[in-house]
């Protein structure tokens, strides 16, 4: 018996809801399970919860099919972190404490304070020092006042004493640093270099902080100019490559040139 092809077609389609719905229905089935003590899993239990976990995967499956046809992405699958066994990997073995002891060696001692117990019996011996580190830093204002002395000469000429060829302004080395490693290395803003420094006590102001960050800066310039030239010239290869990237609604790109030495 032939059947038309509208009806084929009707059949085959109603056919195509029913496995839809039927699949639909798998998926509002809870996946969550309760947990069952090691008492509790009787042979039984073992087997329908291999079921269950065979279901769960099969319904995912079919949900990233779903998703694929949909032309969506499907869920992603997330390996589980390594961190929580390297960390404790060498627990119990007395590797971590014989790293430690070397770490020790070379933090650079600043201050020593010798401590010793309290009511020493009389007759007792010394013996060494059992030496307990702690690490700090110091972060506080350090102000320097050069007092020029100003001379008369008889001439009626005045003379001064003339500053440390490091003094180059009224703010140090160490605070220049501070605010370029900030500022470029740690992204600080301006304005909360400026609230970090004054909570310190230090003097100084935003348009401060920017002139020491973009004024006389013509070395660093100069430098990165000749940066590729001479890395050029020196290097036995080169690695270039690109990104492109969207900024403010336009298209750009970024090419990246060096190699193990330079970028």
């Amino acid at each position: 018996m032939k059947i038309p092809i509208k009806k084929y077609l009707l059949r085959k389609k109603r056919r195509t809801k029913l496995i839809y719905y039927d699949i639909k229905l798998w998926m509002n089935i809870p996946t969550l399970i309760p947990k069952i003590s090691k008492e509790e899993i009787t042979p039984l239990v073992s087997q329908l919860l291999e079921v269950i976990q065979q279901l769960k995967e099969e319904i995912q499956n079919l949900k990233d099919e779903i998703a694929r046809l949909k032309g969506q992405k499907p869920k992603p699958k997330i390996t589980p972190s390594n961190l929580a066994k390297d960390t404790h990997k060498d627990k119990g073995n007395g590797a971590s404490s014989q790293d430690k002891r070397k770490k020790g060696k070379n933090i650079k001692i600043d201050q020593d304070i010798t401590l010793h117990p309290d009511n020493i019996p009389a007759g007792s011996k010394f013996i060494d020092y059992k030496d307990y580190i702690v690490q700090d830093i110091m972060f506080c204002p350090w102000n320097i006042r050069y007092r020029r002395g100003r001379w008369k000469t008889p001439a009626g000429d005045y003379i001064i004493g003339e500053l440390p060829k490091d003094v180059n302004g009224h703010y140090g080395a160490g605070l220049l640093s501070f605010v370029l490693y900030q500022y470029y290395g740690c992204y600080v803003t301006q304005p909360l270099l400026a609230e970090q420094l004054n909570e310190r006590g230090i003097d100084i102001s935003r348009g401060q902080i920017n002139n020491i960050l973009i004024k006389d800066k013509s070395d660093f310039h100069k430098e990165k100019d000749e940066l590729l030239k001479t890395a050029l010239n020196i290097s036995t290869h080169i690695n270039v490559d690109d990104t492109g990237a969207r900024h403010n609604g336009k298209n750009g790109y970024c090419t990246h040139i060096g190699n193990e030495y330079f970028a």
